[in-house]
């Protein structure tokens, strides 16, 4: 009966981390189409930390936890290897969760900070215009939703192969690398 529970909580964690990203998605489109109206600027990006802290993160803490539960309970433990679906998983999570936590959420933290600062001067900072247009942290933002497909196609399918891993990946990079070129481009910052 564990495993039932077990396996709803981590679904659940999916669901948030999913509905998080998404939404942290849509608030940073809303933002860049916003670069010249600071208050509805600032607001877009009060609400993708809204989302960031509030859905994704708790989310890939349930994950994390019924994941790593399921794995040495069910799977083996280290043989999870065995199965090129869980360790496909794994690896993708731990890789979303990693840069999650360090690439994209200092990111957005600075974000927040530069906008709120901006908000109180009454102007967009020459600092937050540069941090926005950062191309690093833009890629990684926009990878999180691909990978995170990746991943629930993965878990869906459960190939007993490396295949769709080694598909489903590169597909991935590319679509973040076209969102990273078309987006900023789009939506260009006035200097």
């Amino acid at each position: 009966m564990i495993y039932v529970y077990l396996k709803y909580f981590h679904i659940l964690g999916a669901i948030l981390l999913a509905t998080g990203l998404i939404g942290v998605w849509l608030f940073d489109l809303r933002s860049r189409q916003q670069h010249e109206d600071l208050v509805r600027f600032g607001e877009s990006i009060r609400n993708i930390r809204t989302f960031y802290y509030g859905l994704t993160t708790p989310g890939a803490i349930i994950m994390l936890i019924t994941g790593v539960w399921l794995v040495i309970e069910f799977y083996g433990g280290p043989d999870f290897i065995d199965h090129p679906w869980l360790a496909g998983m794994i690896f993708l999570f731990l890789f979303e969760f990693i840069e999650g936590n360090t690439i994209t959420r200092i990111y957005f933290d600075k974000i927040y900070k530069l906008s709120e600062a901006s908000l109180e001067a009454g102007e967009f900072s020459e600092e937050l215009k540069t941090s926005i247009s950062k191309h690093l942290p833009t890629f990684t933002h926009f990878l999180d939703l691909p990978i995170v497909f990746v991943i629930i196609f993965i878990a869906v399918t459960r190939p007993t192969d490396w295949n769709t891993f080694f598909v489903g990946l590169p597909l991935a990079i590319a679509v973040s690398l076209l969102f990273s070129w078309y987006i900023p481009k789009k939506y260009p910052w006035k200097k």
